[in-house]
């Protein structure tokens, strides 16, 4: 076979497989960039801003991406991930002596089912009285939980999904580099296919 026609060949392939991967690039690039807008779009209709440093407490301080986001408008994934474990969760961890939304609606029915049962004993006495007031302050507990869980589950779920966008980016940013070598190498080989004399050969095994 010629070595002009083997060049060629493997060149065309080359310049093919770069196409190929340029195009899985832009794919993933474009995945990456849906999911920055998206999380960025959706964090910024919840208005959530960080509290302002003179307004951290000791154990707020504590936390340095509280301290660096401090004032700040929550807008990205990162950031979803620290307001939700840094502030919410150590928030959470002080309503109920740091017991779960679970843990604590379970402790509010058996609060509650003394209650009933001395309520029809004697709704009057200190005891029934204490118990009431007990089951009011776990019930108000359990809805703080509950509610802070939920804003907490969905930030870290934005989060994570910030997490992937990255990982595309990543992805493209070598698909790219992969696509730029292949098709460097391929115009290499075109250069050299048309510099070799046509009556070249090579011998393949």
């Amino acid at each position: 076979m010629k070595r002009r026609t083997l060049d060629i060949v493997f060149s065309a392939g080359g310049l093919l497989v770069a196409i190929l991967v340029l195009v899985l690039g832009l794919v993933l690039q474009n995945q990456a960039n849906f999911a920055k807008d998206y999380v960025h779009d959706q964090m910024a209709q919840q208005r959530i801003t960080f509290t302002p440093a003179e307004g951290l407490s000791d154990e707020e301080k504590a936390a340095d991406c509280l301290v660096e986001n401090a004032g700040q408008p929550l807008l990205t994934g990162k950031q979803a991930e620290c307001y939700a474990n840094e502030y919410i969760g150590l928030h959470l961890a002080e309503t109920n002596e740091g017991k779960t939304y679970s843990e604590t609606s379970g402790e509010s029915r058996g609060v509650a089912a003394e209650l009933e049962a001395a309520m029809e004993d004697d709704p009057e006495s200190p005891e029934t009285l204490a118990l009431q007031a007990q089951s009011e302050e776990l019930n108000g507990k359990v809805q703080t939980l509950f509610r802070g869980e939920a804003l907490r589950g969905l930030l870290l779920t934005s989060y994570g999904f910030s997490i992937f966008g990255e990982r595309a980016g990543q992805a493209a940013l070598v698909a790219f580099l992969v696509a730029a070598v292949l098709a460097l190498a391929s115009i290499a080989g075109f250069v050299h296919a048309f510099t070799t004399p046509k009556e070249e050969t090579v011998h393949l095994a």
